[in-house]
């Protein structure tokens, strides 16, 4: 439909699992099948339901009838209320039971934990499909020594499969706080309108074991470990801050990383993935601009600014629940999840398709090689017998002087001829060769790459199931 606006999360950048997951389809018949939840444990406890209305309840879950539900709620102004009328004519024999004693937080708040671990679960293949391939780019360029940056100003040197270890350590930490967030989720249960329980204790004349029981039941049946220990009508709204942190998380990892891209390939170093056919500007036909790294850091912003919500949302609850949550969680976590899934797959993409340019490294390493390499200069003229301090201030004049000429002037890095011509070294350029030839200037580089990443394969072991379905990385638009 052109004439209104559509999302772009769905239309350009989430996979269709994503979205799938946060659908009608899979939000309406996660509603239905808590109702059947719901009642066969009413009717294990001794309540009046029969196997002949279970059974029309579960022959009904996913025909869903949404005309007739969307005019019920336009009457009724309950989205609830209308699912229950909706699915009381597809079960005439059940209607009477169906949301037996429930609130709409029953099947509103179960469900969206429901769906937000299995949308994690899709967010932890991506991510650890992201971590096995910066792992292997880390292990494939774990030699390939590089000029290393800080203030992005060039300082001692290290590897470029080093620097992509700093990649693979921000995600490995968003694993931990993901595994971390997804084994602590626990349903809502069925608590009643402000968390009591007193709809079910008089279902159950008074009986509290049987409404423990009741809730102990739907827990397992839906499969989770527990429900929170107490709730007014809803779960507390930190979950879904906590569960909106872990992706503001992966969101920050993947800017960073597209930051760092963005800036390799102002350098020339590196590439991102580029398609045939694919223009890089409108009006400049020789370039090949980063997009898919800007996209990246486009929407992660998105991602760690929408993260505010939930916060907000906890803090301005009233009491046992106000209304005021609702229409930010329908567009602030589906949202949330629907953006990371998008940054993950470009994260993949890239980290997978990307070129390095060793000759264009190994230049800019030449350029700089001088200025890095008088600390080693300083320290072997020292064992020469050389003035420590007066061996420092000739190397700082002379680096002054290399500076100021390649600035003002566009000159060649002439640092080392001036050193060799300086009798205070004591150096002839031979030996000044030799001298940088056997220099290790990137430290333990390699040695640190080679144990994080054997660190990494071990957890990518335990879960080599997530790897084996290949993740469709391709980036249409």
């Amino acid at each position: 439909m052109n004439d209104r606006y559509e999302n772009p999360l769905c239309k350009r950048y989430a996979s269709k699992e994503m979205q799938e997951i946060f659908s009608d389809d899979r939000k309406f018949s996660t509603w239905r099948k808590l109702w059947v939840i719901l009642a066969e444990s009413e009717k294990e406890l001794g309540l009046d339901i029969t196997d002949e209305q279970l059974d029309e309840m579960r022959a009904h879950l996913y025909d869903i009838d949404y005309e007739t539900a969307r005019r019920r709620e336009a009457e009724v102004r309950h989205d609830v209320m209308a699912h229950i009328y909706t699915y009381g004519l597809a079960c005439p024999k059940a209607r009477p039971i169906i949301h037996l004693g429930a609130t709409s937080c029953y099947v509103g708040d179960n469900t969206d934990i429901i769906l937000q671990r299995d949308a994690l679960l899709r967010i932890r293949k991506l991510l650890l499909n992201a971590i096995a391939a910066t792992a292997d780019f880390a292990e494939k360029y774990k030699a390939l020594p590089t000029l290393a940056y800080t203030h992005f100003q060039a300082a001692q040197p290290t590897t470029v499969g080093k620097r992509a270890t700093l990649w693979l350590q921000d995600l490995m930490l968003d694993l931990e706080q993901l595994d971390f967030t997804l084994g602590n989720l626990k349903l809502l249960g069925c608590r009643g309108t402000t968390g009591t329980g007193a709809s079910f204790l008089s279902l159950f004349g008074g009986d509290h074991e049987k409404v423990k029981a009741l809730e102990e039941k739907v827990v397992e049946k839906a499969g989770f470990s527990g429900a929170y220990a107490v709730s007014g009508q809803t779960y507390t709204r930190k979950v879904d801050y906590f569960t909106l942190s872990v992706l503001s998380g992966i969101a920050q990892s993947a800017q960073k990383f597209s930051s760092d891209i963005r800036l390799l390939s102002h350098l020339k170093e590196f590439d991102e993935p580029f398609e045939k056919g694919q223009v890089g500007s409108s009006a400049m036909a020789y370039k090949r601009n980063p997009m898919r790294s800007e996209r990246i850091a486009s929407l992660a912003k998105f991602v760690i600014a929408d993260a505010m919500n939930p916060a907000m949302t906890a803090g301005t609850q009233w009491l046992e629940r106000t209304l005021d949550d609702s229409a930010n969680r329908r567009i602030s976590i589906p949202e949330a999840f629907l953006a990371v899934d998008g940054i993950l797959t470009l994260y993949i993409n890239i980290i997978s398709g990307v070129t390095v340019y060793p000759k264009v490294i190994e230049k800019h390493w030449n350029e700089e090689l001088p200025f890095f390499a008088t600390e080693n200069i300083l320290m072997y003229c020292t064992k020469k017998g050389g003035d420590r301090q007066a061996l420092h201030e000739a190397i700082r004049e002379h680096s002054v002087a290399a500076g100021k000429a390649i600035k003002q002037d566009g000159a060649s890095n002439d640092l080392l001829d001036r050193i060799a011509a300086d009798p205070i070294f004591g150096l002839t350029r031979q030996e000044l060769d030799e001298l940088l030839a056997n220099s290790c200037f990137t430290g333990m580089a390699v040695e640190q790459t080679e144990d994080y990443v054997r660190e990494v394969r071990q957890v990518l072991e335990k879960n080599k199931a997530f790897l084996e379905e290949k993740i469709n990385a391709n980036i249409n638009v």
